[in-house]
């Protein structure tokens, strides 16, 4: 069985964005251009009904290309336990409650037993300094963490035997 990866709507995004004049959001869309090219094969992709609706906003051009990413990904409801768990989130102060959503991808992830939750979302997910909030909540509800990450960080990059030097394996 495939490792499962979440996919929050930033990816689905950056997949399907023209490509920015930004130079760090175009390295972003690159980054996750490239990791999607792979990722059908080496994992199953999942989202959620948020990332749905999320989606669904904006220029229908866009909404139409995030559609046709989301149409091939196995989209996972928020239940009572998500909801629990974002309610723990919110109440431990892991998250600001106005970063519902954020909490809400996060709950989904773990409440369904995600391998990984990719997300170019550094202001509340990705975050290292909520890491350890978010971690004491999913502690708290006995769920296992989903590893947060982004697409880069997930990209799995090919073992080359240096060459030249000791040889150690």
């Amino acid at each position: 069985m495939l490792p499962s990866v979440y996919l929050e709507t930033s990816v689905v995004s950056y997949l399907v964005a023209h490509p920015s004049r930004d130079l760090v959001v175009a390295g972003r869309q690159q980054a996750t251009r490239d990791w999607g090219r792979m990722a059908a094969q080496q994992y199953t992709l999942v989202a959620s009904d948020l990332v749905v609706d999320e989606a669904g906003a904006g220029n229908a051009h866009g909404v139409r290309a995030r559609m046709a990413v989301l149409n091939s990904v196995m989209v996972l409801d928020t239940t009572a336990a998500v909801i629990a768990l974002v309610d723990e989130l919110l109440s431990q102060g892991a998250l600001p409650r106005k970063a519902a959503a954020d909490a809400t991808h996060i709950a989904i992830a773990a409440v369904n037993r995600t391998n990984y939750l990719v997300t170019w979302n550094f202001k509340h997910i990705a975050n290292p300094v909520q890491l350890p909030r978010i971690n004491r909540a999913y502690r708290a509800l006995n769920h296992r963490p989903a590893v947060i990450c982004t697409p880069a960080a997930l990209m799995e990059v090919p073992y080359e035997k240096p060459t030249g030097g000791p040889d150690f394996g």
